[in-house]
């Protein structure tokens, strides 16, 4: 399992994948908030270095996923589009 370094914080836990292997999984804005107060970015420089530099790297099965909080609400517009 790899852990994304820099973002203890936004940890929420581990996930089991269809083929029996566990990644860690980060709260998305928790990244991007890291970013922002960590490194001094702006919330939309943080938010294109997080999907580039870090959702981005894809480094086998271990890779880390990262979590996008939604409600009921917000999953049934993505449906809808």
């Amino acid at each position: 399992m790899l852990l994304a370094d820099g973002f203890e914080l936004a940890l929420l836990g581990h996930v089991l994948q269809n083929n029996g292997s566990q990644v860690a999984c980060y709260n998305r804005d928790s990244c991007i908030e890291i970013l922002v107060t960590r490194d001094g970015m702006t919330h939309e420089d943080a938010e294109e270095f997080f999907e580039f530099n870090v959702a981005g790297s894809h480094m086998g099965e271990e890779t880390p996923i990262y979590l996008n909080v939604a409600t009921v609400e917000d999953l049934h517009e993505l449906a809808d589009t």
